[in-house]
């Protein structure tokens, strides 16, 4: 009888409730531990923080999803995670590509001066981006900072964790033109499901049955 794949999730904190909703609606056998979200104005910082974690979870688990992109770590993330046959990270650049997709390309081939805002990063502007950039004590950094800016572009990923005040009050803080987009997370499962799909596959696993409407 094939076993079903245990999966160990390590994400970034601004992503956790994306991962656990995927997870979830495709009835994986999963645990998830996160990485701070701060590091995502920190990249040096990340590959090191999911090495220690790796340490530990690496053989408790038949698969490890790592939820980032490459997110400004230069390789050091894909270095670290080719030590390992059964850790698998997100494929894409950054987050905002893997849940804007093909909304994402078009909005930075039209406007490449894009500051771009998550759910979490939304709701958290003031604390990781005005705060984080120390515009909270001089605001005047602003133009320094954004200078090459032209949009604020709001890649909203649930309905139920609309963020759209949020991500206004900060294209009016920067004083960048605003945009919304509804992404969904599509792209970002399609993505894990394959990821998931192929390793078990491969290895002799079976695949959880993910609930259709009307189960």
């Amino acid at each position: 009888m094939e076993m079903r794949v245990k999966i160990g999730i390590i994400a970034c904190g601004a992503i956790v409730r994306e991962m656990i909703a995927v997870a979830q609606r495709q009835a994986w056998d999963f645990e998830l531990t996160a990485v701070p979200a701060q590091l995502h104005n920190l990249p040096q910082r990340i590959a090191p923080a999911v090495d220690t974690l790796l340490d530990t979870w690496a053989a408790r688990f038949d698969l490890i999803l790592v939820g980032y992109a490459d997110c400004g770590t230069g390789g050091a993330l894909d270095a670290l995670l080719a030590r390992y046959n059964h850790v698998i990270r997100i494929p894409g650049p950054h987050c905002y590509e893997f849940y804007g997709g093909d909304a994402f390309e078009r909005h930075n081939s039209a406007h490449l001066g894009t500051f771009y805002l998550t759910d979490f990063l939304a709701r958290h502007f003031d604390g990781l981006v005005w705060k984080g950039l120390g515009l909270d004590r001089h605001p005047e950094l602003r133009d320094a900072y954004f200078a090459n800016y032209t949009h604020v572009l709001y890649l909203q990923q649930s309905d139920d964790a609309d963020e759209t005040a949020h991500a206004q009050a900060a294209a009016q803080k920067l004083d960048l033109e605003y945009a919304h987009v509804d992404t969904g997370l599509d792209v970002l499962e399609a993505r894990l499901v394959a990821a998931v799909t192929t390793f078990a596959q491969r290895n002799g696993f079976a695949l959880p049955h993910a609930p259709q409407d009307g189960d």
